[in-house]
């Protein structure tokens, strides 16, 4: 009998693990994406992607679009693009983001980019970094994530754990956006972020290659 009950517990909790725990973070990714909360803030943080000898790829030039609405609107007063280069690349992506920003006249000195990171987790890391070293954290605690929808989630998850108040601003066109994405993105993210919550937080690393 107690066999039997022992048996059917674990049962139990291998049906939890294996549905309800990956319902709950794709719920929580989906909201995240469709419920922005924004408000004025430190800092606005422009995710890295792709970018073409300086020139911002599709997913990237969406995002900076974003970030300079947010920031034409007072939300924040500084702006800093994440992201380094691949190898070989004679531009990264901080450094093509700020370009692009500076070229849409935001004053230099209010872009600032962060080199580091070819995926999500380093470059967070990179921009906690660049703020300590600078003696930053008293002025950049509040701040804006700029990414895709459906990486909101994991990129505010990634940054409170930094010691930031983070919320989110996802990119409203571009092949990222949620009119363009289909189910495979929000699973994918909802992948991302079960790894990160259990293994990233315990110093597994597992890269995304800069979503």
């Amino acid at each position: 009998m107690f066999a039997i009950k022992m048996l059917w517990r674990i049962i139990a909790f291998t049906l939890l693990v294996i549905l309800v725990i990956p319902t709950w973070a794709l719920g929580k990714t989906w909201y995240a994406a469709n419920n922005q909360t924004i408000r004025k803030a430190d800092a606005i943080v422009v995710m890295g992607a792709a970018q073409l000898d300086g020139r911002p790829g599709e997913v990237l030039s969406a995002r900076l679009k974003e970030s300079l609405r947010i920031y034409e609107d007072n939300l924040a007063p500084k702006i800093y693009t994440l992201g380094a280069g691949a190898p070989g690349d004679r531009y990264t992506e901080a450094k093509a983001g700020r370009n692009w920003l500076i070229s849409k006249k935001v004053p230099r000195s209010n872009v600032i980019e962060v080199p580091y990171g070819r995926d999500s987790l380093r470059s967070i890391e990179g921009f906690a970094k660049v703020i300590k070293e600078n003696n930053l954290k008293r002025k950049v605690k509040d701040i804006i994530i700029v990414t895709d929808p459906y990486h909101c989630l994991r990129s505010m998850t990634m940054a409170n754990d930094q010691g930031f108040v983070a919320t989110c601003s996802p990119a409203k066109a571009g092949i990222a956006s949620l009119e363009e994405v289909g189910i495979k993105y929000l699973v994918r993210e909802t992948g991302a972020y079960l790894a990160y919550i259990t293994l990233g937080r315990r110093g597994i690393h597992i890269s995304d290659h800069t979503s």
